[in-house]
């Protein structure tokens, strides 16, 4: 729920399947202190990254380091279900050092052939506080902008976020988020959501832990608009697996997810799979096609109560 008012999908950090383990955060604490738990919108994020992203029709996408500092990409998507479009992506980081860092500092921007622009920046004002900006247009109209401001402490990380404040239509909403780290391993916090508008005002709190070891991490966001549960198992330097459900009170809906990932590093390939209990079963195959510098792409989702099939192929270069 803490992510409703982020993007969907953060630009220009594509997960790259052949990276090894990541290096400690610079906030983990190696001193008997309790570490920094983070922020409220990563505490699924474990268990996400082993789901595939569904993918349909022919996807080219072309990257381009300019410097260190300085990436530009180039998207070309053709299908027959969705519209298709062209997505020119540049991003600026503000040091290598972060290069593989989700929430490294960054401005970054999209733009595709429909004139919808995708802005976002993140800056670290300074070693504890983060800026966080987003801006989205659908073609000639805005929907989303969006300030968040997070302060990381030693053992405790707060933030607050205002989103789509219109003055004239009197309405805005605002977020508030706080995360606690009890232990070495248990995290507790809550997600507290503000909304106003001329036809209704209201608010809705979501309570928030997660339990972590060494090879696992089981997260729970529970509150009046529903549920969110998810399980991360990391079995060996090859397999990881995640179970997800997710409540709705609003739409009186339950999903359950199961998702792996596999990892052939002889072989350059990485395969994720899932399975929900909506009867979606899908696969997203990453062959990276040595020496050249690309990455070939090949996926299906089959929707059985739905009856539909959608099969997508694609290539990363660069």
């Amino acid at each position: 729920m803490g992510s409703v008012l982020a993007l969907s999908s953060s630009p220009g950090h594509q997960n790259w399947p052949f990276s090894t383990d990541p290096p400690p955060s610079r906030w983990d604490r190696r001193d008997g202190r309790l570490p920094n738990p983070g922020s409220f919108h990563s505490l699924h994020r474990s268990c996400k990254d082993v789901f595939p992203q569904q993918i349909e029709g022919v996807k080219m996408i072309l990257n381009k380091t300019l410097s260190s500092f300085f990436k530009v990409s180039h998207t070309l998507h053709l299908s027959a279900v969705s519209p298709s479009y062209y997505r020119f992506h540049v991003e600026h980081l503000q040091s290598d050092d972060y290069s593989k860092d989700k929430d490294a500092p960054a401005l970054i921007g999209e733009m595709d052939s429909s004139g919808s622009l995708n802005a976002h920046a993140l800056l670290h004002l300074t070693e504890r506080v983060r800026a966080r900006t987003v801006f989205q247009t659908q073609q000639s109209q805005f929907v989303t902008w969006q300030f968040e401001t997070e302060y990381r402490g030693n053992d405790f990380t707060a933030a607050v976020t205002v989103a789509n404040p219109d003055i004239l239509r009197e309405s805005v909403i605002l977020v508030a988020h706080f995360l606690q780290s009890v232990s070495s391993g248990l995290v507790l916090g809550g997600e507290l959501v503000y909304h106003r508008g001329r036809a209704e005002e209201g608010g809705i709190l979501t309570l928030a832990g997660q339990y972590s070891r060494p090879n696992w991490v089981a997260t729970l966001n529970a509150g009046k608009g529903g549920a969110h549960a998810s399980y991360y198992h990391r079995a060996n330097k090859q397999i990881q697996v995640g179970v997800e459900f997710e409540a709705s009170t609003r739409t009186q809906e339950t999903t359950t997810s199961f998702g792996y990932q596999m990892e052939l590093p002889e072989a350059n390939m990485v395969f994720r799979g899932m399975i929900n209990s909506r009867c979606i079963i899908g696969g997203v195959l990453e062959k990276r096609l040595t020496p050249l510098p690309a990455t070939l792409i090949m996926g299906a989702f089959v929707n059985h109560k739905g009856d539909k099939l959608q099969v997508g192929l694609g290539i990363n270069v660069g």
